[in-house]
């Protein structure tokens, strides 16, 4: 029954990460002049016209509750004001939105540990501290699993904004294939995929909590 509970709390943060990362781009693309994802009815917190079934269940479900995505937000490049930059730093604000989320948990962390130390006599702070645990790995991971370089993850939207454009020929192989080598990564890349993800987020929750997280 505490496995069913937890692994619960574990979908739901997943989703609620993605819901935000997602809501973070609409946002980003509002403020730099474009308002598909307004029109879209997407900049909201409700998580209903986010969900998506492959990321928002089926791949929750098969990775434990560690991993997941949300319907991308829509929005056209043509309408940002700075056509150079302007997709690169729609993408970034989603993963930015990841890193401060895991920030203000992480700092929650921290000072318990600094005022508490690790023994946590109130059952409420207790469950809280391992719920803010949970909040802040998944979004630091979801935060590096999306910069990197492939399409049609966020890394890629910087990428491309930073090629020359005689490398275009580049950009669209990615295009082509981006999604499949994504999938490849995630559910065949094993051991040579995982640390390249799971290395970074662990160094990182360490700098902001100062200690190692522990499920």
């Amino acid at each position: 029954m505490e496995n069913a509970i937890d692994f619960i709390f574990h979908v739901a943060i997943v989703i609620f990460s993605v819901v935000i990362h997602e809501v973070a781009h609409g946002y980003a693309a509002l403020f730099l002049g474009d308002k598909t994802a307004k029109y879209a009815g997407r900049l909201t917190l409700n998580p209903f016209p986010h969900l998506d079934l492959v990321g928002s269940l089926i791949v929750p479900v098969l990775t434990g509750g560690r991993f997941g995505w949300a319907k991308p937000v829509p929005y056209n490049p043509h309408n940002l004001r700075n056509q150079k930059w302007g997709s690169a730093l729609v993408g970034v604000a989603g993963p930015a939105a990841n890193i401060l989320l895991a920030s203000v948990f992480g700092l929650f962390i921290r000072l318990v540990l600094i005022f508490l130390g690790t023994n946590i006599a109130s059952p409420f702070i207790y469950n809280f501290y391992n719920i803010a645990v949970s909040i802040t790995f998944i979004n630091l991971a979801l935060a590096v699993f999306n910069l990197l370089p492939i399409p049609p993850l966020d890394g890629s939207k910087v990428l491309f904004a930073m090629l020359p454009h005689r490398w275009r020929s580049l950009q669209n192989l990615l295009e082509q294939y981006g999604f499949l080598l994504v999938i490849i990564l995630v559910f065949l890349g094993g051991k040579l995929f995982l640390p390249i993800i799971f290395l970074p987020v662990v160094f990182i929750f360490q700098f902001i909590t100062g200690t190692f997280p522990v499920f």
